[in-house]
C-alpha cells in the first residue's frame, strides 16, 4: 500500500489569546516607555497595578504644583515631581495590562507627562509657547501610535527607544530645571523630536503606500488578456 507524506498541521492560534496578547501589545505602545523602562522591565517582578500608581503620580504632581514647594523654579527639589512620577510608574511597566481599567493607564501617563511640562515651565519660566510646541510634539507622536496600530501597522521598537520614553523625557526636563536652563533642554527637545516623529512617520506612511500600490498592481497583472475579455463578452451579453 502506497501512503502519502502526512503534512504537519498548522497549530490554529487561540482567538482570546491573541486578542489578549494584541491589547498588551497596544497599551505597552500608548504608554511609550522608553530605554529606561526597557532595561528595568525584566528585573522588576509582577510590577505594580498601573492605574493605582498611575492616579498617585497624577494627584501627586497637582499637589506639588499648586503648593508652591518648587519655590523660585530651579535647584534640585525641581527633580521632585519627576522622580515621584518614576518611582510609581516605571514600575508598572512589566503588567500584562489585561485589567478591566488598565486602559486608563497610558492616558494617565500622558496626562501626567504634560502636566508636568506646564507645571515645571510654570515654575522655571519657560516661554509657554515653547512648553505648547513640546506638548504638541509628544502629542502628535501618541496620535500616531494610536492610529498606526488601529489599523494594525506598528510602530519600529527603535522609534520608542530614540524618542526617549517619558520617562527619559521627564528626567532631562526635571534636570533641566534643577540646573536653570529648562527653557533650552525644551527647545532643544522639540526639535529633536519634532524632527525624528515627522520623519519618522512620513517615511513609514510613504513605505506603506508603496506597498499598497505594488500589491494592487501584482493582483491587476494576475488577470489575463482573456480572463478580462471573457468577463467583458459576459457583461456584454448580460445587457
Amino acid at each position: 500500500m502506497i501512503t502519502h507524506p502526512q503534512t504537519a498541521a498548522t497549530p490554529v492560534p487561540d482567538p482570546d489569546e491573541e486578542r489578549r496578547r494584541i491589547q498588551t501589545a497596544r497599551l505597552l505602545a500608548y504608554r511609550d516607555d522608553g530605554p529606561v523602562v526597557a532595561l528595568l522591565r525584566a528585573r522588576m517582578g509582577p510590577g505594580l497595578p498601573p492605574v493605582p500608581a498611575g492616579l498617585a503620580a497624577l494627584l501627586a504632581v497637582i499637589a506639588i504644583g499648586v503648593s508652591g514647594v518648587l519655590g523660585d523654579g530651579n535647584g534640585p527639589i525641581m527633580l521632585l515631581p519627576v522622580l515621584v512620577m518614576v518611582a510609581l510608574m516605571v514600575p508598572t511597566a512589566p503588567r500584562d495590562h489585561l485589567g478591566r481599567f488598565d486602559w486608563l493607564a497610558p492616558p494617565l501617563i500622558r496626562g501626567t507627562e504634560f502636566l508636568m511640562i506646564i507645571v515645571l515651565g510654570l515654575a522655571a519660566g519657560t516661554p509657554k509657547w515653547l512648553l505648547f510646541v513640546l506638548i504638541y510634539v509628544v502629542g502628535y507622536h501618541t496620535y500616531d501610535t494610536v492610529y498606526r496600530t488601529r489599523q494594525s501597522i506598528w510602530p519600529a521598537a527603535w522609534v520608542f527607544q530614540a524618542g526617549l520614553g517619558w520617562e527619559v523625557r521627564l528626567l532631562l526636563l526635571g534636570a533641566g530645571a534643577a540646573l536653570g536652563v529648562l527653557t533650552w533642554v525644551v527647545a532643544v527637545m522639540s526639535v529633536y523630536l519634532g524632527v525624528l516623529f515627522a520623519i519618522e512617520s512620513v517615511t513609514s506612511w510613504v513605505r506603506l503606500d508603496k506597498q499598497t500600490a505594488l500589491a494592487q498592481a501584482s493582483d491587476d497583472l494576475e488577470a489575463s488578456p482573456e480572463d478580462d475579455l471573457e468577463q467583458a463578452t459576459g457583461d456584454a451579453e448580460k445587457a
